[in-house]
């Protein structure tokens, strides 16, 4: 069994999209969008076949940023090395988005960094 995608409301659905096109390389299908219900979304491949769903509706409510609530808290990329970790979590501090922690070794022994990315979504960086 494998994780077919994960999906995830925005506000700035292009903004979105731009940004996982930007920093990972995704590739977007068309635009899907329900005229009737205002739903609209965009499925973004990665390189190893991984789909990321990013949705938009007319009536979508913003829930607080925090990394402390049940539910999802953020989406992991596997950069396969230490300095791609650190290349990358230079890239998104010179694109101004906050990087919350790292890059470090975790207790547990993970090598990451954690970024505040597009619309507050936590981005996890690991090796």
């Amino acid at each position: 069994m494998k994780i077919e995608h994960i999906a995830l409301y925005v506000q700035d659905l292009e903004g979105a999209k731009d940004f996982f096109m930007r920093f990972f390389a995704a590739v977007p299908s068309a635009l899907y969008h329900n005229h009737k219900t205002s739903f609209k979304s965009y499925f973004l491949s990665f390189e190893d076949g991984a789909r990321l769903e990013i949705m938009t509706s007319e009536d979508l409510s913003v829930r607080p940023v925090s990394d402390r609530h049940n539910g999802f808290i953020h989406l992991c990329f596997s950069l396969g090395c230490k300095e791609a970790v650190d290349a990358k979590t230079g890239e998104f501090r010179q694109a101004g988005f906050a990087v919350l922690s790292g890059p470090r070794t975790t207790g547990d022994g993970y090598y990451e960094s954690v970024i505040e990315g597009f619309e507050g979504n936590l981005i996890e960086l690991t090796v």
